[in-house]
């Protein structure tokens, strides 16, 4: 099974590539949905993290996200305790998942994630892929997709890593500056092909 890492900033058209992948037969391992799966699930995750991030649940009990994002957003040094906590539990969780897909015989799996290089998970991986697009296009996807503020969208982007980190550390870029989606998907298409020679 070959196990392809996407990784590029957010609103960058990750998700366009991967459905490509995804119809030539790949399994598709989102670290975003594992993740947040884990913040809904995983109570020993959630108590940790207000032990180090203080309150981040509601009045009725539920993890409040945003409120956690609101905090590692603008501080680094936060952000950086955040991966600490939660990298060694999304790796575990991607582990099964990968396994599963092999016990499925998938001829292929794609590792979705925003942290692949930082979290160790890109060390899983065959070949790494970064999608990236320009900044402008990203925030206004960003704000349409999720209806958040230009300025919460824009405090997301600043938060991670520029272009440059991820054409150092992964094999491939598929640059998102198509006019239209079906474009960039034919892109992705054909970079899929080539790496899995179909």
């Amino acid at each position: 099974m070959t196990i392809i890492g996407i990784t590029g900033p957010t609103g960058a058209g990750k998700t366009t590539a991967l459905n490509e992948l995804e119809k030539l037969g790949a399994a598709i391992i989102d670290c975003d949905a594992v993740y947040h799966g884990l913040l809904k699930s995983d109570i020993a995750l959630q108590n940790e993290l207000e032990n180090a991030f203080g309150p981040l649940k509601d009045e009725k009990g539920l993890f409040e996200r945003k409120k956690l994002g609101s905090v590692v957003f603008r501080d680094p040094a936060a952000l950086e305790q955040l991966n600490e906590i939660v990298y060694p539990r999304i790796g575990q969780a991607v582990d099964s998942l990968l396994e599963q897909a092999r016990q499925e015989g998938k001829r292929a799996a794609a590792i979705d994630g925003i942290t692949l290089v930082e979290s160790g998970l890109g060390e899983r991986c065959d070949t790494t892929v970064a999608v990236l697009a320009p900044v402008e296009e990203r925030i206004r996807r960003i704000c349409l997709r999720e209806g958040i503020s230009q300025e919460y969208a824009r405090a997301r982007v600043s938060a991670q890593k520029k272009d440059e980190y991820f054409r150092a550390n992964c094999e491939h870029v598929l640059m998102n500056d198509c006019v239209c989606a079906e474009d960039f998907a034919l892109r992705a298409e054909t970079l899929f092909r080539t790496i899995l020679n179909t």
